[in-house]
């Protein structure tokens, strides 16, 4: 299934996973602080009951981790691929919503999607970042078959390259997973495949940061 009827179909739990997986992997790009997000998870399992108060308290978290980061000059890709990202994620994280319903979190979490593939394909080594970008990003996620196998440093396929192919196979994974499972179970393996986003963008940043030394 293709990850856009995914997110069409999801349910509030799913729908709000997705969107903050998709923030979680882009926070080593520009924060060592990369479970931030973390307590949000807690919230997805409680639900209505507790995401307005979680969800205020992350914002506070990640602002606060951003001014640590800049304070103490930690490492970044470059200057200005970290401003923004860092604007990005904290305009994403600001707009979501506060209400625990479908349709709000169904939009917010699509924009999320979109907004950490974009992010992923600016990093690629590999893969088309120009004009016509946007068009294959849109088409991958409409796509039934999915991303493509991809190994480092090699294409993924169709214009993109591999840390866009393997966001877009996590992004499907995370759905799949809690379309599939119930409780805290599925969540622990959504969290697991989330993580294993965030150390491939981590060693991205480690090696971007050692030929720039």
């Amino acid at each position: 299934m293709s990850l856009v009827k995914l997110i069409a179909q999801a349910d509030e739990r799913g729908l709000a996973a997705s969107g903050v997986a998709c923030l979680e992997r882009c926070l080593p790009l520009f924060s060592e602080a990369t479970d931030v997000l973390r307590p949000l998870w807690a919230a997805v399992v409680s639900g209505e009951r507790d995401w307005p108060r979680r969800l205020a308290a992350a914002r506070i978290a990640l602002d606060d981790a951003i001014a640590v980061e800049i304070a103490e000059g930690g490492a970044a890709v470059d200057a200005a691929a970290v401003d923004v990202t860092t604007t990005l994620v904290r305009t994403m994280l600001g707009s979501a919503p506060a209400d625990w319903a479908a349709e709000p979190l169904r939009a917010w979490a699509d924009t999320c999607s979109v907004v950490a593939l974009e992010i992923h394909q600016k990093l690629d080594a590999v893969g088309d970042s120009g004009a016509g970008a946007p068009d294959q990003l849109a088409r991958r996620r409409e796509d039934v078959a999915g991303a493509p196998d991809a190994v480092d440093a090699s294409e993924g396929g169709d214009g993109i390259g591999p840390l866009v192919a393997g966001e877009l196979r996590r992004q499907i994974r995370i759905l799949e997973i809690l379309a599939d499972t119930e409780g805290t179970g599925g969540l622990r393996e959504a969290m697991d495949t989330s993580v294993e986003g965030q150390r491939v963008l981590r060693a991205v940043v480690s090696r971007r940061a050692r030929a720039r030394s």
